[in-house]
């Protein structure tokens, strides 16, 4: 039993994995796919920005109801309901010609995502427990896999063959991206733009394909009965629910929300900011960009072995240490070329890790349920979300200031102070808790030790309280009997036949030859010799 247990651990582990691959992919195929859906709708890229705003929404309601309904019903149903979600909507996306019928189905997509978003952290806490650091970093390293994936998956050609405009406009543009936007812009060459449509067409039935492949998986692990709660364990958890479990939870659905947003905002504008405050070409722009990705990627993949040795806690340390430091380079001395590049690897390796080591620090000190990690996916959600809206708004504002750069140093300022306020809230009731039970403890341990010296001295208490009393009664017959033998004296001719009498009454009876005491032979014998 325990090796079929551990088997379907795994198996728990490698379908997660695989669906948050999906998942990745399934958000950054939008960015490269993004001009064709404009086309196919009838509007330009600038119009229908919406579209982004509604799987963020989408997302955010996703999160909040798949948070409710993990703990109401079985999680790995719940979790290929979502997936068959996701995928049905990737089918429909290419052929979609209407703009609101486009907002739908994003939104639908993106509460799909935010329900395994949302359930995928808590079935890999609920599966492995204490030993999720791992895997909740192949977690979401899988989902920076399929990030990575997805624009070349937007590229590939599946059996159609080029047409000879489409082969001339890829001859005279410099990427595959300016050949797309050449395409869908011109309105006298329909024909590269109907192929790149069908090109489209067919990543997005690739992925929806991939997804749905996932989701039969959840499907035979709910046949197979798993759940990924044990009920006795969680049970057995309620004890371990911090007393500020609700202000922890708060103070770390404010840090994803700074994290999130300042990692979002820095590869949404790094590419802008070389452009214009470092005054490097497209090429090199494009580099920079791909450095910190490709830093972030790697790093995570990293942080799966390091989560086997090192606590969350060091590690969300030594990611805030390494963000503040190259942030702050980054902040002052990002005119420097060489500054710009070290600080930018520097500052997406130390993004890397911190979302996975944060939902599994605090499982540490609290219960994890599906409410609570949808507040995290919640927070999240909303920094990507506001954060970079403020930074486009303050930038258009303010052209020779380098807020993004800013952006960077202040919430990583924010993080850094952040997370010694929550280390201290989460250990102080333990600490206090601790220290109880072992006062506790030693108590019972001294009370069991003294107990038998405790009824030593109550019997010994008892025999001096016996003893008391008996010297209080010898002492009382002795007096009795002295005065009564003075009364004696003083009646002549009453002392031999007085003396029986009063040995009766002073309860001394006398002894007889046989050596039994007996008051009716004491008699006998006092009137034999009168």
């Amino acid at each position: 039993r325990c090796a079929d247990g551990a088997a379907l651990r795994w198996c728990i582990s490698g379908t997660l994995c695989a669906s948050f691959l999906g998942l990745g992919m399934s958000i950054a195929v939008l960015g490269p796919t993004f001009p064709t859906l404009a086309a196919n709708v009838g509007k330009n890229v600038s119009d229908i920005y919406y579209i982004f705003v509604g799987r963020s929404l989408g997302s955010l309601g996703g999160s909040v109801v798949g948070g409710v309904l993990f703990d109401c019903m079985n999680a790995t149903l719940l979790l290929a309901i979502s997936m068959l979600g996701t995928a049905a909507g990737l089918y429909v996306i290419p052929w979609c010609n209407q703009s609101l019928l486009l907002t739908i189905l994003m939104s639908v997509i993106g509460g799909s995502m935010g329900i395994l978003d949302t359930g995928g952290n808590v079935l890999a806490l609920y599966t492995w427990g204490s030993e999720a650091g791992p895997h909740l970093q192949a977690l979401h390293f899988s989902f920076a896999a399929g990030a990575f994936l997805a624009p070349m998956v937007a590229q590939m050609d599946l059996g159609s063959s080029k047409s000879e405009e489409l082969a001339g406009a890829e001859k005279t543009n410099q990427s595959v991206l300016k050949s797309v936007l050449t395409a869908s812009a011109a309105s006298t060459t329909p024909a590269p733009n109907e192929h790149r449509s069908e090109s489209f067409l067919w990543s997005y039935i690739f992925i929806g394909t991939y997804i749905l492949l996932v989701s039969i998986f959840f499907f035979v692990l709910f046949s197979k009965g798993s759940s990924g709660k044990d009920k006795s364990k969680a049970s057995a958890q309620k004890d371990k629910l911090a007393k500020y479990h609700w202000p922890l939870v708060g103070l770390l659905f404010v840090f994803f929300l700074f994290y999130v947003g300042a990692e979002v905002t820095y590869g949404s504008y790094v590419y802008t900011h070389a452009m214009v405050f470092a005054e490097m070409k497209e090429s090199e722009a494009a580099a920079l960009n791909s450095v910190f990705w490709g830093a972030f990627a790697v790093c995570r993949g990293a942080a799966i072995f390091g989560a086997a040795l090192l606590s969350p806690a060091t590690m969300i340390v030594m990611s805030l240490l390494c963000s503040a430091a190259s942030s702050t380079a980054l902040a002052f001395f990002s005119h420097f070329r060489a500054a710009l590049w070290a600080g930018s690897a520097v500052y997406g390796a130390s993004m890397a890790t911190i979302f996975p080591s944060g939902i599994a620090w605090i499982e540490q000190y609290t219960v994890v349920e599906g409410k609570t990690a949808s507040l995290f996916v919640v927070g999240a959600a909303l920094g990507e979300m506001c954060i970079p809206v403020a930074v486009g708004y303050l930038q258009g504002r303010y052209h020779h200031v380098p807020v993004v750069m800013y952006t960077a140093f202040v919430t990583s300022m924010v993080t850094v102070l952040l997370f010694p306020a929550m280390y201290k809230l989460a250990n102080w009731p333990q600490q206090r808790d601790s220290q109880e039970v072992s006062d506790r403890e030693t108590r019972k341990t001294l009370l069991s030790n003294s107990r038998l010296t405790e009824d030593e001295e109550e019997e010994e208490q008892h025999v001096r309280e016996w003893n008391d009393a008996d010297f209080e009664v010898v002492e009382m017959n002795d007096e009795l009997k002295n005065s009564l033998m003075d009364t004696s004296h003083r009646i002549p001719g009453d002392s031999p036949a007085v003396q029986p009498h009063l040995d009766n009454a002073l309860g001394d009876p006398p002894v007889v030859a046989d050596g039994f005491p007996g008051r009716q032979n004491g008699s006998i014998d006092w009137e034999k010799s009168e």
